[in-house]
């Protein structure tokens, strides 16, 4: 079988369960750190022909990270394409089982049922607490309604102020989001690279906590454990 993936996530999560099939990836597709397949693009725009050309079997996809006109392009060329949709944690592991199933991964792999006995038993916060998770800057945008993030930090004990927005990642302000008054600001190395020196300084005087955005974002291996990684980052940013 050949399989070409246009999502990091599913990329990691192919290429350590069904060894050989993966053909094809984006050019951020950085897990596996050795992977060696041909590299087709962005998951924004994938270059159409380069995918073709490796005769895939099967595109893997997700309804956020790609574009529909790149999928109907790549169906219409004769492509069969597989699209997930992953808004919460157990949407994940549904998405993934079909995934690797169609990719003829077997047995099931491990590092799945490690992952969902790890989300069976989060570490949780008692009482609960409040953030702001900003994911870009220029404009700032943070984490809004219906996002597999969000379900992640719920899960964790964390309640982001912006769960409820109309949108799912609205454009706020930094003197909007400091006004929520959050016990703390989640600040991802992804899909904008926050750091110490970038990011923090917009938030004097509340905790930040930089997270490891692959245990955030991604659903595949990272979900093992994640749970432990994002508690300690969050724990840290409390001290």
């Amino acid at each position: 079988m050949r399989v070409v993936s246009l999502v990091p996530s599913l990329t990691e999560a192919v290429a350590v369960s069904a060894p050989g099939v993966l053909v094809g990836a984006t050019d951020w597709c950085t897990h596996p750190a050795d992977l060696d397949v041909t590299r087709v693009g962005g998951t924004k725009n994938p270059a159409i022909d380069r995918v073709l050309a490796l005769a895939p079997d099967l595109v893997v996809a997700n309804e956020e990270e790609n574009r529909a006109p790149d999928l109907d392009a790549l169906r219409a060329a004769g492509a069969e394409v597989l699209v997930t949709e992953v808004r919460d944690v157990p949407q994940a592991f549904r998405e993934l089982a079909r995934v690797l199933d169609a990719c003829g991964a077997r047995p099931r792999p491990a590092w799945l049922r490690d992952a969902e006995a790890a989300w069976a038993r989060p570490p949780a916060r008692d009482p609960r607490v409040t953030a702001v998770v900003p994911i870009w800057r220029r404009p700032w945008m943070v984490l809004g309604r219906d996002t597999f993030a969000g379900d992640v930090l719920a899960r964790l004990g964390v309640d982001h102020r912006y769960a409820g927005d109309a949108d799912r990642y609205p454009k706020v302000s930094p003197d909007a989001l400091r006004a929520t008054a959050p016990d703390v600001v989640v600040l991802p190395d992804e899909p904008y690279r926050f750091t110490a020196d970038d990011g923090p300084e917009a938030f004097p005087g509340l905790p930040c906590a930089l997270v490891s955005g692959r245990h955030l974002t991604w659903y595949g291996p990272s979900l093992a454990e994640a749970p432990r990684v994002l508690d300690e980052a969050l724990r840290a940013a409390g001290r």
